[in-house]
């Protein structure tokens, strides 16, 4: 989801400064990862990947790793007794799988720390692209941009950050800070926004 969502993350920096382009485009940018941090009590998912890591993980090496070194030690005593009912050769391609099997277990456990981290993170993901789908709808964004796709040299307006209007929108926690810095910049909008008073004709 968030691949599909951040492709336009692709397009050139050129895209923000062209006058034409953004007068028909309104561009907005977000990131997913301060926003799964706003979540109260979102700390606990670290805590859960690491007891997964040394419980789930690190036990499921240690039984694998047993496991391969007990096979090793009785093929090399008698291959025919090893594994009841395998031929010999069937026992060393067993050992081989198995060895190739602690041979990659790094890459092996990250990816099963990720599918977990998947898992965990799911109803955080669900709820932030549920809201920021109708942010997006009501506001009329037409362009999201992760925010590590700016450029350094551009500032882009506060209003434009989809990440605090997810909050809003979820009732998350914002710093003093930053609400005061939306209320003014909403302020200095709404008066932009005003139509210049008619100028009174002179009898």
């Amino acid at each position: 989801m968030k691949k599909l969502l951040f492709a336009c993350m692709l397009l050139t920096t050129s895209l923000l400064f062209s006058n034409t382009v953004v007068a028909q485009t309104k561009i907005g940018y977000f990131n997913e990862d301060k926003t799964f941090k706003l979540f109260p009590g979102f700390h606990e998912v670290d805590s859960l990947l690491q007891v997964f890591r040394e419980d789930s993980v690190g036990s499921e090496y240690e039984r694998r790793s047993a496991q391969y070194y007990l096979l090793d030690s009785l093929n090399k005593k008698d291959c025919k007794t090893a594994i009841p009912g395998k031929s010999c050769e069937e026992v060393v391609k067993e050992i081989e799988r198995q060895r190739a099997i602690l041979q990659n277990w790094l890459t092996i456990s990250q990816r099963m720390v990720g599918a977990k981290e998947t898992t965990l993170l799911f109803p955080y993901r669900k709820k932030i692209y549920d809201a920021l789908q109708e942010v997006l709808a009501e506001e009329k964004y037409t362009l999201v941009l992760e925010t590590s796709a700016l450029s350094i040299f551009f500032t882009p307006p506060i209003l434009d950050n989809l990440m605090i209007r997810v909050a809003m929108k979820l009732q998350l926690p914002l710093t003093n800070g930053t609400m005061a810095a939306w209320k003014a910049a909403e302020a200095k909008a709404a008066k932009a926004a005003k139509p210049a008073p008619a100028a009174v004709k002179k009898k």
